[in-house]
Formats: C-alpha cells, structure tokens, sequence
C-alpha cells in the first residue's frame, strides 16, 4: 500500500474554510488531515507550498466522445444541432473512435482539475476502458432511444454494460441507465426501461426539460409537462440524475423534491444552445442537490469546470439581480460535494475528510490573478482557472503532477482524434 504525504497546503476543509496543513494518504483513502509528522514514512512527498489543495471537481453531465465534434456545427439551436449535423456524424462513429475521443475528454478534464465524471453515450466499453487505462473515476450510462430501430438491442447493451461494468476498475466505475429523454423515448419504452433498472438495481441519467419547445411539444402531446410524465411512468422512483431542467416549474420542482431528483446544471452549454437559464436559486431553495455539468464538448466546446463554476455563480445573479443567490461558497459545493452527490458518490468522494478517497486536485496559487489574497474560496470560483491545476490524485494514484499528464500519452491522442475527427466529419 503506496502512503503519500501532500506538505505544507493551503487544505479546502469540508467546511469549506481554508486551513495550513498536510494530508495523509494510505493507498486510495486519506487517513489524517492536519499537521502530520514525516515519522509516518511515506512512500511518497509532495510539497505543496504555494499550493490550494481542493476536492477534485465533479462534472455531472457529459458525453465525453462527442470532443470529436468541437468547433464542427456551432451556432445553431438545439434540435437543429442534433438532427441534421449531430446524428448523421455519430452515425459513422466506430468503437474506437469512441476510445479515443473519450479519453481526450478524460485528458482534458484531468488537465482542468475533474477528478470524477457522468458520462451517457454508445461504445459505452471503449469509453470504460478509457476511464480504467487513465485512472479518472466514472458514473457510465449507454444512451438509449426509443425511436431507434436498435431500440430492443440496446436495453440489452445496458443490462450487460451494467452486468460487467458496475463497480469495475477497483470500483471507480458505476453504471446507470441511459434513455436519452422523453422526446426519442415514447411512454411504452421509457416503461421498459424502468422495469430494467428494477430488475438490475440501476439508477437512471436522463435529459429533461432542455428546452421550451421539447416542454410545449410534451404538453401538447401528453398533456403534463416532462417532469410530470416521468413521475407518471416511475422514472423518478427509480433514483435519477436529471440532465439539464432548464425549463421547469415550481410544481416540477416539487414533485423533483419529493423523488429526490438529483440535478446536472450545464449553464455553459445551455447558454452556447440557447436553451435558455435553469432556476438553480429555487431549486437550491428547495433542498434538491445541483451539480455542474459541461455536456458534451460539441455543445460548449469545452470541458472546463471552472468555466462552469464561474458561470453558477454569476449568470444567476444577471438573471435575479440578487448577489447572493447563489454565493461563491454555493457554486464550490456544487462542483465538489453536492456534485458527488449527484452522481451517487457522495460517500466515498466530494469532500478532503478522514476516510473519503483521495480524490485531490492542487492548485497553483503564483499567478497575478490569485492577488492580493483576502478570501481563497471568492478566489477559487471567480479567478482560478485551469492553467492553475499542477496536480490530480484519483484514488491516491498521481494522475497529474507538474501539469503533465502521468496515463496518458498527449502526442498520440492528439494524432488519433485529429484523424478521426476529419474522417467522421468529411472535412
């Protein structure tokens, strides 16, 4: 068992004060927090001088290979995306292109301090051994639709995705059910699918309430709004990660309460997409757990957290002209704990305590931007950005250290989805 000892950091306790001290890690576990003598022998020293030790992010919603379709069809509104440039380049997709363009997404998110990640997609055993190779920590889904003809075949790729996946790579993976949202999947399927996660005691990661026209084409078919449908249905009681939720009502939020639904906030990509602004303030309010999400980079053309964690904090404030409504402390927590919780790792992650995993990102606190220093947390959420990230730890295993990526070959990556990329797109 490898023991570490991270010197001398500046530690985001769990109560999210800043406090001067060491952390101790024994195999993938921390084991103290606080001043810790070197007589405890570690394999391994890393100083951390000048350095902010923070829970490692939790980005609640991806679809990590679509990094294949950055900067390809921008500018366009959601359906538009899908239909006619987003679908027709993810039908050439092969397995391995899935591989590599998850795994750039996992280099971009290590290099940019996420530590864990919900992934929906296809090739959902390429993206696994993505997420086993690099060391990063995963909840997996495979994106499921109703309205395809491979409906049938792929519930059947989710009960063995989640027969042979759950809990792998030492337990960084989980595995949930993927119907991508109530629009590609029909009441009859969607009913399928809960009977599945029933049997297999899987929760469920879905997109609701994205935009006002996918609300209003569900009223006008089904006569209730999306949220209302899923609870119809019993997607809700099966424990659900709700993607989005942008256009939802006080209502909604109630029922989300009452099922305990938990929330993936992508103000990035929503904004990029014009879906419009999730009324995260009410649903903080209420007590439902939000996380951050990035989507897919197509969508927001990036993976970057702190990106995300800038705008929690300030596009609602645009939006209520109240400064407080979600403050600095808020935003952090939803991209830490409360993300962990939305994922369902909230146990074992989110947090730098005694017997949580050693999931540990370090920043670099030299720049011009982290001065004059007066409050570390404001400066977290509003200055630090991820040329500020020099070390990863997931699992206690060293992911990143010095800015350079320790499991994955950069060069290489960078040939194989610039090949890929150009053959998928016909460019």
């Amino acid at each position: 068992m490898t023991k570490t000892l991270l010197k001398n950091a500046d530690i985001l306790r769990d109560n999210y004060m800043v406090e001067k001290g060491d952390i101790f890690i024994e195999g993938s576990i921390i084991t103290a927090v606080g001043n810790i003598s070197e007589d405890c022998k570690p394999d391994k020293v890393i100083d951390c001088s000048g350095k902010l030790a923070i829970p490692g992010l939790v980005n609640t919603h991806t679809h990590a290979a679509m990094t294949l379709f950055r900067s390809f069809a921008d500018d366009m509104l959601l359906m538009d995306w899908l239909q006619n440039k987003i679908w027709p380049a993810e039908a050439k997709l092969t397995a391995d292109d899935v591989y590599w363009g998850s795994m750039l997404a996992i280099a971009e998110m290590l290099k940019s301090g996420t530590t864990a990640f919900a992934d929906m997609y296809i090739f959902m055993p390429e993206v696994a051994k993505a997420v086993a190779e690099s060391g990063i920590r995963a909840v997996l889904a495979r994106g499921i639709a109703g309205v395809s003809p491979t409906a049938e075949a792929a519930l059947k790729e989710s009960e063995d995705f989640f027969t042979q996946y759950n809990n792998a790579a030492d337990g960084r993976i989980k595995v949930m059910l993927g119907p991508h949202a109530p629009y590609t999947c029909p009441p009859d399927y969607l009913r399928k699918v809960v009977s599945l996660a029933h049997r297999l005691g899987a929760e469920i990661h879905i997109h609701l309430a994205e935009t006002a026209d996918e609300v209003k084409n569900c009223e006008q078919q089904y006569k209730v709004s999306p949220i209302k449908l899923m609870d119809q249905l019993g997607i809700l009681d099966c424990g659900v990660l709700a993607a989005h939720c942008v256009h939802v009502t006080e209502d909604d939020i109630n029922i989300m309460k009452t099922k305990n639904v938990r929330v993936a906030h992508n103000p990035g990509s929503n904004m990029k997409l014009a879906s419009g602004i999730a009324p995260v303030p009410k649903m903080l309010k209420a007590g439902l757990s939000v996380g951050l999400g990035t989507d897919g980079a197509a969508s927001n053309n990036n993976l970057d957290m702190f990106e995300e964690l800038r705008l929690a904090a300030t596009l609602h404030k645009v939006n209520t002209f109240d400064p407080l409504v979600v403050p600095a402390i808020e935003a952090v927590k939803m991209a830490t704990s409360n993300g962990a919780r939305v994922l369902g790792i909230g146990d074992i992650t989110g947090a730098l305590s005694v017997g949580l995993k050693a999931d540990i990102v370090l920043l670099d606190m030299s720049g011009l931007h982290w001065c004059p220093c007066y409050d570390l947390l404001s400066l977290l959420t509003y200055s630090a950005g991820l040329s500020d990230v020099d070390t990863v730890l997931v699992d206690g295993n060293v992911l990143m250290e010095n800015r350079k990526l320790t499991t994955i070959d950069e060069e290489q990556l960078k040939y194989e989805v610039q090949t890929r990329g150009l053959r998928l797109t016909n460019f």
